[in-house]
This record gives C-alpha cells, sequence and structure tokens, in this order.
C-alpha cells in the first residue's frame, strides 16, 4: 500500500506523519507538495496537521483550494482512504468531504497536551483494530478544535454511526464531545488528535498506530476481493 502525505504552506505534523507510516507500518510513502494536481498513483491519502496557510480566513479555508484538493476529492469519492488529521480535519470540512465545522476551543486558548479518547465505532476502515468503547490516549494539538454542527447533521452522524471517537473530558466544547467522524461511505475521516504523535511507546503512548493498522488491513483485505 502506498501512501500520500500532503503538505501545504504550513503544514508542520508532515514529518510526524510520514514516519508513522514509514517506520510504524513499513509501507511506502511520499510527501507530496500542495501544488501537485494528482495523487491518482497512491492508495492512501493524508491531511496532516500544523497552520496551512497561516489559518487566515479559517483554519483550512485556503487550502481547501490547492491544486492538489482536486484530485483529493476525485479519490475520496472513488473510495480511497482518506484521512485528515487537526489541520487535516478542517481542511476536509471545508471541501465538503466531511460534515460540520470548527470553532475556537471553548476556552479560546490554544490546548496541548494528551487526550483520554472513547472509541465510538471500532466497525470503521480506521479503527477495526480496536475494541469498542476502547480508552486511548492521543495527544491534542489546536486552538480551533471545537467541532460544531446543527442538530440535523448530529442525527445522521448518529443513526450513521459516523462518530468514531469522543473526548472523555470534552475540553475544548465540541459538541457530543466529538474528536473524530467518517463520512456516510466509510473512507474519509477526520480527527483532531494526532495518532501519528502516538505510535511508539517511546513517545508516551501507541495508542494512535491502530488507526494506520486498520486502514493497512482494510486496504488488504478489499485488494484481496478484487484480484
Amino acid at each position: 500500500m502506498k501512501f500520500a502525505v500532503i503538505v501545504f504552506p504550513g503544514s508542520n505534523c508532515d514529518d510526524d506523519m510520514y514516519y508513522a507510516i514509514q517506520e510504524g507500518l513499513g509501507e511506502p510513502v511520499d510527501k507530496v507538495w500542495y501544488t501537485e494536481e494528482s495523487v491518482a498513483d497512491y492508495d492512501g491519502i493524508f491531511l496532516p496537521g500544523g497552520f496551512s496557510y497561516g489559518d487566515y480566513l479559517r483554519s483550512g479555508a485556503i487550502a481547501r483550494f490547492a491544486p492538489v484538493m482536486a484530485s483529493v476529492v476525485e479519490q475520496a469519492e472513488k473510495g480511497k482512504p482518506v484521512l485528515g488529521v487537526c489541520n487535516g480535519f478542517q481542511v476536509l470540512l471545508e471541501a465538503g468531504l466531511l460534515p460540520g465545522a470548527m470553532q475556537r476551543n471553548r476556552s479560546l486558548k490554544f490546548i496541548c497536551r494528551p487526550a483520554r479518547l472513547v472509541v465510538a465505532n471500532h466497525e470503521t476502515g480506521f479503527t477495526s483494530k480496536y475494541e469498542g468503547e476502547e480508552r486511548i490516549t492521543i495527544p491534542v494539538a489546536h486552538g480551533e478544535g471545537n467541532y460544531y454542527c446543527d442538530d440535523e447533521t448530529l442525527r445522521d452522524l448518529q443513526t450513521n454511526s459516523q462518530i468514531v471517537f469522543t473526548y472523555e473530558d470534552n475540553f475544548n466544547g465540541s459538541k457530543e464531545a466529538i474528536a473524530g467522524i467518517v463520512n456516510k461511505q466509510g473512507n474519509v475521516m477526520g480527527m483532531m488528535p494526532h495518532p501519528e504523535r502516538a505510535t511508539d511507546q517511546i513517545l508516551g503512548s501507541d495508542d494512535g498506530l491502530k488507526i494506520f493498522q486498520s486502514i493497512l488491513k482494510q486496504w488488504r483485505k478489499s485488494h484481496v476481493l478484487t484480484t
């Protein structure tokens, strides 16, 4: 399985994501500059954290129009796995690949610390390595991580089991303590916590590694079925 890590001006977690794939999974991975026009040669596409375009206008609002994003959207619509972490999640929201929006944290302060999460749905291509309701520790680092959606969208998320991770302690004020969601098709996931920073015990936790392992497991399963 070959991965692409999209690099926007202002991305600062692309190296973390790159090494999580290279070292954690042992799979081939490339950094793909935002000016590229195609990611069709990749099996999985990751949008890392950071401050794309300086977070001007809104977090992810400008990156959503980067040349590479048209191909990211196209590949997502074809069913390829797409993961957006922190700023990457914000970009996916702005691109319309996931519902909802991000607001400033309830405290109006940047929050950087380990966070306890609940695996709300372990039956996705991103979470199959976890147990249902498993408690895990993954760090957060964001100023605009307060997830918001209207009540109708929330009902859809709940009905379709699209809420994947929630916070044990809703420190940023997210609606229903939402930390991560998937699209209805289940192949696009956005989350504010940083799993790439929790792939080895030397980092304080390896709880994030199972996300990458789940993606690889799902790809291998689908690849076997189609070959």
